[in-house]
């Protein structure tokens, strides 16, 4: 039971660091090149 609790407390730690992490790395700013680009050629016609 104790070896349980300790694994679930590892694992909420680590959603917790990890969500921190993601919520500090978020500017909000989207890249303004790349994506999806038009493709030409005979075989796309």
């Amino acid at each position: 039971m104790k070896a349980m609790r300790r694994a679930f407390m590892a694992i909420g730690m680590g959603a917790l660091v990890a969500a921190a992490l993601r919520l500090r790395g978020s500017d909000g700013v989207r890249p303004q090149s790349g994506g999806w680009r038009e493709l030409t050629g005979p075989d796309f016609d």
